[in-house]
This record gives structure tokens, C-alpha cells and sequence, in this order.
């Protein structure tokens, strides 16, 4: 049975001080409500992930860090490499995401330099695909974003791809206040699954997770999550909020 996992993405939000505080808030909260049956997952600046790792119980929550370098190391001021990443304590990173892709031009190549580099180094990508509206418009969503996989994560070894989190993100949702509908989330969410069935077998296309990002909140998330090819959500503005996330990851 493939796991049900509610990921925060903070992005470049909260100080130190107030991340270590966020993250301690929504570790108290999961502690008292429970989420036995979801993953719980955090993703924080760099900045925050050694101060949050050991601020919270991670064998109840995840940390995450929301990218990684493309090298291994090297001369590449600013940079900070999966193995740097790892040796935080953080246990997954976020790939592939639309602001990522838009405002810094990363590119299937680079995103495939940054999959093998963060697999080596035993983390769990978290990997985001998704179009824009003009592409929803068009009709062509589903073709938009299975090419997309097709020239990054179907690129793996069966073996590491059971290993990756898949992140669907339209991207005329985010932030936008403007969510999918639950069956358009549905819709795509299966076309995702059926492509994985047909690169690397039916076994593994049931046991991927397949998470929604796009809007998501308290109010939406049970009518997300109640679709059978939505596997929880990578969720950003709701999750800087401990009783908003707690509602999310409760919504299962």
C-alpha cells in the first residue's frame, strides 16, 4: 500500500527564530492529534534544517530541504550540494518545482544531475511537475507533464525510481488562490500513474506516491484527498500555519 504524505514547502519565508518556532509548533500539534497514517514532512530554508532537525521528533516528522546543487562540490559559491544536504539530518529534497524551472532556468538536464546526486546521497526526492495556463487551455496538460517526467524521472533504474515522491503542481494554482478541482487533480493524477505503469510496471505504479500542490488548504483538502490517485499534497502558504497544516495532514 503506497503512503499517504502531507509535505510543507515554507519557500523563502521566516527567519531562523521563527522557523525553529513554526517547526516546533507543528511538531506539538502532530504529537497531540496524531497522524499515524500520513508521512509528515517539512520543507525549510537551508538555513533552518540542522536548528529544525533537532528541534522536533523526526521519527514523527520528516525535514526537507527545497533543492539541492547539481555538483557534488566544488567551486560554486552560494551552492549547497546533496551531500551537504544530508549531513543536516534532512531526509528529503524538493526537485523540479515551477519556480524553480521559471526563475532560475532549471532544466531537465540539471534536474537529472540533481536526482542521481541526491539519490546517491540517500535522500528522498520530492519531484515536482506541473504546466501553466496557457498549457491547461490548450488541452495539452497531460502531454505537457509526462514529457516532463519522461526526460527526468523515467530516466531512472526501476529500483530508484521506488524511491521518488512525485509532486503534481499546476501552476496556474499556485499561490493564486485558484485550485484544481478535485477531479481535475483526479484527472491528471491518474494520467501520471498510468504513464508509470507503462515506463516501469503496474506493481510500481500502485506502490508511487503522488502528492497535489496547488492551493490546497483546510477547506479543499478532503475533497483533494478523497480521490484514489491523490496521495496527500505538497502544500505551501497553508503550511506556515501549525493548526492549518494539522487540518491538512488530518484531512485523511
Amino acid at each position: 500500500m503506497r503512503k499517504k504524505v502531507v509535505a510543507g514547502n515554507w519557500k523563502c519565508n521566516t527567519t531562523l527564530q521563527e522557523g525553529v518556532e513554526l517547526a516546533k509548533a507543528v511538531d506539538a500539534v502532530v504529537a497531540e492529534k496524531g497522524a499515524e497514517d500520513v508521512v509528515v514532512v517539512m520543507g525549510t530554508p537551508f538555513t533552518h534544517i540542522t536548528s529544525v532537525v533537532d528541534a522536533i521528533n523526526t521519527e514523527r516528522i520528516g525535514v526537507a530541504s527545497q533543492n539541492c546543487a547539481a555538483e557534488a562540490k566544488g567551486a560554486f559559491t552560494g551552492e549547497v550540494s546533496a551531500a551537504m544536504v544530508k549531513s543536516t539530518g534532512a531526509e528529503y529534497v524538493i526537485l523540479g518545482h515551477s519556480e524553480r524551472r521559471d526563475y532560475y532556468g532549471e532544466t531537465s538536464e540539471i534536474l537529472n544531475k540533481k536526482l542521481a546526486l541526491a539519490l546517491e546521497n540517500g535522500l528522498t526526492p520530492i519531484f515536482c511537475c506541473g504546466e501553466a495556463l496557457a498549457i491547461r487551455e490548450a488541452g495539452t496538460q497531460n502531454d505537457f507533464v509526462i514529457n516532463q517526467l519522461k526526460e527526468t524521472i523515467f530516466q531512472l533504474s526501476a529500483e530508484d525510481f521506488k524511491k521518488i515522491v512525485i509532486a503534481y503542481e499546476p501552476i496556474w494554482a499556485i499561490g493564486t488562490g485558484v485550485t484544481a478541482t478535485s477531479d481535475q487533480a483526479q484527472d491528471m493524477h491518474a494520467a501520471i500513474r498510468a504513464a508509470v505503469a507503462e515506463q516501469f510496471g503496474q506493481e510500481i505504479a500502485d506502490g508511487v506516491s503522488i502528492l497535489y500542490g496547488g492551493s490546497c488548504n483546510p477547506k479543499n483538502a478532503n475533497d483533494i484527498f478523497s480521490k484514489a490517485d491523490v496521495d496527500g499534497g505538497l502544500i505551501g502558504g497553508a503550511s506556515m500555519k501549525a493548526e492549518d497544516f494539522i487540518q491538512i495532514i488530518n484531512a485523511y
